[in-house]
């Protein structure tokens, strides 16, 4: 059994996310998302969706990324 990267539970069921030739295990993909998705910049959340990216920030929507004061921030719908 392979043991989780984020929470350190042995289990049967992992699997494997590469990124950059680098291998992660995880038992859930809760735990992956807490070990691998980025924060947003304004209100520190885990980006799960779409989020917006500019000048090398990462906002988990518009919203935040205009109270960041990046004026041009659209969502993509």
């Amino acid at each position: 059994m392979a043991i989780c990267m984020t929470c350190g539970n042995s289990y049967g069921k992992t699997f494997d996310v590469t990124i950059n030739n680098k291998i992660y295990t995880f038992d859930c993909f809760e735990c992956a998302i807490h070990k691998l998705a980025p924060s947003c910049t304004q209100c520190s959340c885990k980006i799960i969706g779409h989020g917006v990216e500019t000048q090398g920030h990462y906002y988990c929507g518009a919203h935040c990324a205009h109270q960041a004061g990046v004026k041009e921030a659209k969502d993509h719908i």
